[in-house]
């Protein structure tokens, strides 16, 4: 059975950095990503990782964040730097077995965390 774990979600001012990790017990052909949701928004993709370890980024983070898979510790992670408050939201953690970009249909993810929460303040 597949489970994924998110940790590293907290409070941060602007202009602050955060790292997100996410376990997961799946093969390390699985493509995997992040995403994020905010209160009364939409669920929308934020950065994904191939199964080569080929990144892929929202418009909104590129170069502030950072995504990255660990193959032997089943562990991917998202590098949040220079955050701003538009950041703010529940984080998940997804994988699907096919490849995947953040332009992915969100319906090809099959497995999913619980989240963890991120809020920049001011």
């Amino acid at each position: 059975q597949v489970q994924l774990a998110e940790s590293g979600g907290g409070s941060v001012q602007a202009g602050g950095s955060l790292r997100l990790s996410c376990v997961a017990s799946m093969l390390p052909n699985y493509c995997m990503a992040w995403f994020r949701q905010a209160p009364g928004k939409e669920r929308e993709g934020v950065a994904s990782i191939t199964s080569t370890s080929r990144p892929s980024y929202e418009d909104s983070v590129k170069g502030r964040f950072t995504i990255s898979r660990d193959y032997i510790k089943k562990t991917i992670y998202l590098q949040m730097n220079s955050l701003k408050p538009e950041d703010t939201a529940m984080y998940y953690c997804a994988a699907t077995p096919a490849t995947c970009t953040v332009a992915t249909a969100i319906g090809l993810f099959n497995y999913w965390g619980q989240g963890t929460q991120v809020t920049v303040s001011s």
